[in-house]
């Protein structure tokens, strides 16, 4: 397992600072917490990504918070995936700008 986790169903309103300090109760390491905002409107889209210091920390907080409700929601705590490579924009088969 790795130490990057995904925290889903996130209130609006949840700071980072917020998560940080949930995830280390229990003396627990966190490196880093991202909640990722809207590119458009600015808002937070409603998940976030914490880093723990280790795996059995991560693993912990994964069993501490799934499940759990934070600031009126319920929370959805998975380890993170890497995301699926995307599709470049070049100038083969079904994609690019086409020029004639």
């Amino acid at each position: 397992m790795g130490t990057k986790l995904y925290v889903g169903n996130l209130n609006f309103t949840t700071t980072e600072d917020a998560l940080k300090a949930a995830f280390s109760a229990d003396g627990r390491g966190v490196r880093a917490v991202t909640i990722p905002s809207d590119r458009d409107t600015g808002r937070p889209r409603g998940f976030a990504f914490v880093d723990m210091a280790t795996d059995e920390d991560a693993k912990a907080a994964m069993k501490a918070f799934d499940g759990k409700e934070i600031d009126g929601r319920v929370l959805k705590v998975s380890e993170a995936q890497e995301r699926p490579a995307r599709g470049g924009a070049g100038g083969g088969a079904g994609g690019g700008a086409r020029r004639y």
